[in-house]
């Protein structure tokens, strides 16, 4: 239960609206009771007053409290659903401010163990079954107790035993259902909240891998995976809801047993009248009125389970400290960039082995290194840490003479460009995926980036105003790659940090990018991580990379003539090319 104290705290923001809801609910259960016990009561003196009774009995005050009754509970049903809807919108856009504005700080790397189908159904689906504590668990529990002491109190006017008997009944009821239920319902609202996150994620990687899934002839194994997950789910919605049935029984059954006690205990007369008199009408009525407050309550408890285990995900994510934090000011954007990294050791979370050991490189302004290895060597390692998308773990990285850490994330995404290995493409225009990176280059500048990376042929029939899909899935790789290249090339950043740029290009494309960037680069500062051998001795410095450290380091003519890594590396190339 714990684990909905800092969501309760949440719900202080709209207690106004979460009150005046809890009130109206009330007010509507008592109108509801009220008019059912009045009603009992009119029709019972009435008969029992029979013809004579026109003269003697006042029939306007009860039919007036009759329609008053009525009149209050219509009203009061539709304005605590126009309310408590509100405030149950307003609570659940509050719960998702919340947790997105903790998950974004978090980005890349505290997200990155999580896969993406499955950090949006925390943050949908999880996050909107948390509105059910207001609206099944809080409201329904305050509204019971009130009634239950309101009636009590009530109706202890007319007799005091009678109206503890009924009282105590359902006191007993309300302190005895909810713990019983929730016991009983715990495991299969925690299995629900995980099916249905295991059936969404399976359900997204079906849909994405599609293609892979039936060239492979994976398709049929997969989908009896997936329903087995969905057959699974529907038992568990089914045994959820045959709780609830049981809880309304159990609630109608004591319904029954108290309305028999209740006659029969006023069989020897009401308020010390030897005759019960149409007064046992009302007892009668009042108590199966006041079942009514009772039904929620049981049913309430059972998918608190389900809102625990949900409460307990999304606790998951925001718990989480941002990988790096950034202060609110630091230095200030300069037009030249120098890098100094000085002992830089890294391992991911939860990995033996580290990424990085002690690696030490400076970077003078304006420099051009090109940084080559095997895969898993940690080049991307270090391009992400220059980003801050980690903290090293030892070391320290120094930007103009200043640490790192120091420079706040406004200057620091102004200074420096990045094309990552996977460019990922918005579903919107052309025009809006380029102004990116920047945000009031007018559409002839785009234009000319474009055409200067050979994305010229996008620009035919609807030009800028193109929409480029959901992953800009019409995009080949290559396309996609050199549309990140178009966005680092109008973001005019002193720092460039290119991750395979050339990958998935055919060479004479590879020829012009990497001249391309050779000319928007001239006195930036560019490293460039490749596994390619092209280009390369256009370079002021060529970085190589194995196991995590860097083994050799120097120009391309330098590097050949000692016949180390590279020169092995070209070697190899032009043997497999013979």
């Amino acid at each position: 239960m714990g684990v909905l104290l800092p969501f309760l705290a949440l719900y202080r923001r709209h207690s106004v609206l979460i009150g005046l809801g809890i009130i109206l609910a009330i007010v509507t259960l008592l109108a509801s009771i009220g008019l059912l016990a009045l009603s009992g009561w009119f029709l019972a003196a009435s008969s029992l007053a029979g013809l004579a009774g026109l003269y003697t009995f006042n029939y306007m005050l009860p039919a007036a409290g009759v329609r008053g009754a009525a009149i209050f509970r219509t009203a009061g049903r539709y304005a605590e659903r126009v309310v408590s809807h509100d405030a149950t919108f307003r609570v659940l856009s509050h719960l998702r401010v919340f947790t997105f504005k903790k998950i974004l700080p978090l980005s890349p790397g505290g997200i990155a163990r999580f896969r993406q189908a499955e950090l949006l159904n925390r943050l949908v689906a999880d996050v909107d079954t948390l509105d059910h504590l207001y609206l099944r668990v809080i409201s329904p529990l305050v509204s019971a107790a009130v009634v239950i002491m309101v009636v009590t109190f009530g109706l202890s006017w007319l007799d005091g035993p009678l109206a503890f008997t009924l009282g105590g009944i359902l006191l007993l009821l309300l302190l005895l259902l909810p713990p019983v239920f929730y016991y009983a319902g715990k495991p299969i609202g925690g299995e629900l909240t995980a099916l249905r996150s295991q059936y969404r994620t399976d359900l997204a990687s079906w849909l994405q891998g599609q293609a892979e899934l039936v060239i492979f002839g994976a398709l049929d194994a997969f989908r009896t995976r997936l329903n087995a997950t969905e057959q699974r789910w529907q038992q568990r919605q089914w045994q959820q809801a045959s709780l609830g049935g049981i809880a309304q029984a159990l609630t109608i059954l004591a319904s029954g047993f108290t309305v028999t006690l209740l006659l029969w205990l006023a069989a020897a007369g009401i308020g010390g009248d030897s005759q019960p008199g149409a007064l046992i009408a009302l007892f009668a009525f009042a108590a199966l009125a006041s079942f009514e407050a009772m039904m929620p309550v049981a049913a309430a408890f059972q998918h608190l389970g389900q809102v625990i285990a949900s409460a307990t995900r999304v606790k998951q994510i925001i718990d989480q400290q941002p990988e790096a934090i950034f202060p609110d000011t630091g230095p200030a954007a300069q037009p030249d960039v120098t890098l100094n990294l000085h002992d830089l050791s890294f391992t991911y979370p939860g990995q033996p082995l580290p990424v990085l050991h002690d690696v030490t490189l400076t970077i003078a302004a304006g420099e051009h290194i090109a940084l080559l290895g095997r895969t898993g060597c940690g080049k991307s390692t270090l391009l992400q840490l220059l980003t801050r998308a980690w903290n090293a773990n030892s070391g320290e990285i120094q930007l103009n003479g200043q640490p790192l850490n120091a420079y706040d994330e406004a200057t620091l995404r102004a200074m420096t460009a990045v094309v990552s290995q996977r460019v990922h493409i918005f579903s919107n225009t052309l025009r809006e995926n380029l102004r990116l990176a920047a945000p009031q280059a007018s559409d002839e500048i785009l234009k000319n980036v474009l055409q200067q990376v050979g994305l010229d042929k996008l620009l035919e029939n609807e030009g800028l105003n193109a929409w480029l899909g959901e992953g800009g899935r019409q995009l080949s790789g290559g396309e996609q790659r050199r549309l990140g290249i178009a966005r680092a090339l109008l973001h005019q950043a002193p720092l460039l940090l290119l991750d395979e740029p050339t990958e998935g290009l055919d060479a004479e494309t590879e020829q012009q990018i990497l001249a391309l960037l050779r000319q928007h680069c001239r006195g930036k500062t560019l490293i460039l991580v490749t596994h390619r051998l092209y280009g390369l001795e256009h370079f002021d410095r060529i970085c190589v990379m194995d196991g995590g450290q860097i083994v050799e380091q120097g120009h391309h003519a330098v590097l050949m003539q000692q016949s180390g890594r590279y020169a092995q590396f070209r070697q190899r190339i032009n043997n497999i090319s013979l």
